[in-house]
C-alpha cells in the first residue's frame, strides 16, 4: 500500500516506483545510493538539471525513504535545494547539487533546535552564534540559512563554519554549527519580505515532509506487526486470533489513517494560502505526534521483548519516529498555530 495518497502524474508515479524498486532490493542505503538514483535533484528546477519537484514529490519520497531510515538527511538537502532554486533559479551551485557532486543542508526553525543570529552589516549580512542539532548538516558542502530577515548561502569551509557532530538516539547524525561570518563570506539569496515568506514556506515544507516520513514509518510498523501476529503462536494458535490484539491493531490503523489524511492535506497546502497552510500543517503535526506514540508503542508491545532488539528493524523505526515527533517541537505550539489560523 502506498504511503501517501497524493496526486500522481506520470513523472511522480515513475519517481516513486523507481525508489520503491530500488529500496526493495537493498537492506542498507547510503547517500551515494540516493544520488546515483538521481534523488539529489528532485527539487531542483529542470533548467538546472533537476526534476522540478516540490512539496508533493518531497513528501511522496519521504514516505518511501522513512522505513529505510535514510530520509532525514535527504529532506534537509531537498528543502535546501528547493529554496535555492526558488530564490535563485540560475545559481551556479545547482548543477553540482543536482548531480550529487555536492550536498546541501537547510538551517531553519524546522531543522535546527536553535538558530544563529542574522544581522545586517556593511551593506550585507552577518551570521554569528550557534545553530544546534541541524539535520543533514554533518556531511553537507553548503548551508542554506533561512531566517525571516534574510536567506543566506554559506560554504561549509572550516574558516567559515565550525562543526561538531552528534549521534542521535535514532542513529542519525546531526551537527552543531558555529558561525562567525563577515558579509564577504555569506551570499544573500533574499532579504526582507521575500525572505520571511520563503522561510515560512520552506519550514512548513520540512514539517510536511517529516509528517510524510512518519506516515511511512508507521505503515511499515503496522505491516510488520500484522505479519508477526500471523506467525507467532501461543496456546497453539496464532496470536492474531486474539481479540484484544486485533482491537489494538485497529486502534493503530485508525491513528495512522487520521495522520495520513491530515499529512496529505498539509502537503497540498504548502504552496497555497498562508492561513490555510498554517492550519493544515499545525493539525498534521499534532495528529502525527499522537499517532507515532499509539502505533509505535502498540507495535513494540505486540512484539513483546523482541520489539526493541537489534535483530528487528522495528526498534530503529520506532526510535526514528519518536525523533521526528520530538523535532516537530511542542505540540502546544502547533495547537496554538492551528487555533489562530482557523479563527
Amino acid at each position: 500500500m502506498a504511503g501517501l495518497d497524493l496526486p500522481l502524474d506520470a513523472g511522480r508515479q515513475m519517481l516513486r516506483d523507481s525508489v520503491q524498486r530500488f529500496l526493495a532490493d537493498r537492506e542498507r542505503v547510503g547517500w551515494a545510493d540516493l544520488t546515483a538514483l538521481g534523488l539529489g535533484g528532485v527539487t531542483i528546477p529542470e533548467a538546472a538539471g533537476g526534476f522540478g519537484g516540490g512539496a508533493v514529490e518531497t513528501a511522496l519520497l519521504m514516505a518511501e525513504l522513512g522505513p529505510a531510515l535514510v530520509g532525514a538527511d535527504w529532506l534537509s538537502h531537498a528543502a535546501a535545494t528547493w529554496l535555492v532554486g526558488r530564490l535563485a533559479p540560475g545559481h551556479a551551485a545547482l548543477g553540482a547539487l543536482a548531480e550529487g557532486r555536492q550536498r546541501a543542508a537547510l538551517v531553519c526553525p524546522a531543522t535546527a533546535a536553535a538558530m544563529p543570529i542574522v544581522e545586517a552589516a556593511d551593506g550585507g549580512w552577518r551570521l554569528r552564534g550557534l545553530a544546534t542539532l541541524v539535520a543533514g548538516a554533518a556531511e553537507a558542502d553548503l548551508f542554506v540559512v533561512a531566517d525571516p530577515q534574510a536567506v543566506l548561502l554559506v560554504a561549509a569551509d572550516p574558516d567559515r563554519v565550525e562543526q561538531r557532530h552528534r549521534i542521535m538516539l535514532d542513529g542519525g547524525v546531526t551537527a552543531d554549527l558555529g558561525f562567525a561570518s563577515d558579509p564577504a563570506k555569506v551570499e544573500a539569496l533574499a532579504g526582507g519580505e521575500a525572505a520571511r515568506a520563503a522561510t515560512e514556506i520552506v519550514t512548513d515544507m520540512v514539517l510536511a515532509g517529516r509528517c510524510g516520513e512518519a506516515v511511512g514509518l508507521m505503515r511499515r510498523m503496522i505491516d510488520d506487526t500484522a505479519a508477526y501476529m500471523g506467525q507467532r503462536r501461543q496456546f497453539g494458535v496464532p496470536i492474531g486470533s486474539f481479540q484484544a490484539l486485533r482491537h489494538r491493531c485497529a486502534d493503530m490503523q485508525l491513528a495512522l489513517m487520521k495522520a495520513a489524511a491530515l499529512t496529505e492535506l498539509a502537503v497540498l497546502s504548502v504552496d497555497g494560502d498562508e492561513a490555510a497552510r498554517a492550519a493544515a500543517v499545525g493539525a498534521a503535526c499534532v495528529e502525527v505526534q499522537d499517532a507515532v506514540r499509539i502505533v509505535g508503542e502498540g507495535a513494540v508491545q505486540i512484539h513483546g521483548a523482541m520489539g526493541l532488539t537489534e535483530e528487528l528493524a522495528l526498534g530503529s523505526r520506532f526510535k526514528r519516529a519518536l525523533g521526528i515527533a520530538a523535532a516537530m517541537g511542542p505540540q502546544a505550539a502547533h495547537l496554538a498555530r492551528f487555533a489562530e489560523a482557523a479563527a
